[in-house]
């Protein structure tokens, strides 16, 4: 199997109007892959969940620049989960309260492609930096199985503080994304896997993510449509794309 990754240097500048080598190679990998993982914030749904959470919680502005620090590559990923989390200090009853008021929002197209992903014998993952609680009613939705899930889990004392988060699951770290999706590749013995997703911490999962393929419909950080060997705007390019 060929993995697909192209430095930062190679695509700076990409021609409009006529596919590069890459991106056509990314589109044959994209109709060829029996897997596709995605991420979630900013690409499955419109927002950052840490965003809004905070947003609820009153802390928003603090939160947001981390975020962007952390999406962006500028601050290591774990450093920045326990700082947000740090000023988040969410309880378990805030949580509940938060996913019983606030729906957060999937992105256009998204469902439909899950649906015609699944129904091609794809397996649909979510491996994403964000919390388990706010991702795992995204997936009901999207009819993901819950096991198909891969994010941090957060943990509560015996009154249902906040007390930390589990740092054994592989995307509380920055490099984690690799390593949880190799760990999908194993459990499922999957032969091709495309990571699609906004943010670098996406980038980095090829290998043992065969491609990348950039998504910029909610947020375009130029360094990953930079380095992006395939980059999209929506979900209806990806749908259009396997009926090639």
């Amino acid at each position: 199997m060929v993995y697909l990754t192209v430095s930062f240097a190679q695509l700076t500048i990409k021609e409009a109007a006529m596919p590069t080598d890459a991106e056509l190679e990314a589109r044959r990998l994209w109709r060829a892959a029996d897997a596709v993982c995605f991420d979630v914030d900013s690409t499955v749904i419109r927002e950052e969940g840490v965003d809004e959470l905070a947003k609820f919680l009153g802390k928003a502005d603090e939160v947001a620049q981390l975020t962007k620090h952390a999406m962006s590559g500028a601050l290591e990923f774990r450093a920045a989960l326990s700082q947000r989390l740090g000023l988040l200090r969410p309880s378990r009853a805030a949580l509940l309260e938060f996913t019983e008021r606030q729906q957060l929002t999937v992105s256009p197209g998204i469902s439909e492609l899950v649906l015609l992903l699944q129904r091609r014998g794809v397996r649909v993952f979510l491996v994403s930096g964000g919390f388990h609680c706010l991702i795992a009613p995204v997936a009901r939705l999207l009819a993901i199985p819950e096991q198909h899930v891969t994010a941090n889990k957060l943990l509560f004392d015996f009154d249902g503080n906040y007390a930390g988060f589990d740092e054994s699951q592989p995307t509380s770290a920055s490099g984690g994304k690799p390593k949880a999706i190799q760990r999908l590749i194993d459990e499922h013995k999957l032969r091709c896997v495309a990571m699609v997703g906004d943010g670098a911490t996406d980038l980095e999962a090829v290998p043992p993510a065969h491609v990348f393929i950039g998504y910029g419909g909610n947020v375009v950080r130029p360094a990953v449509e930079a380095a992006a060997p395939w980059f999209v705007r929506d979900f209806q390019t990806l749908i259009e794309a396997l009926a090639d």
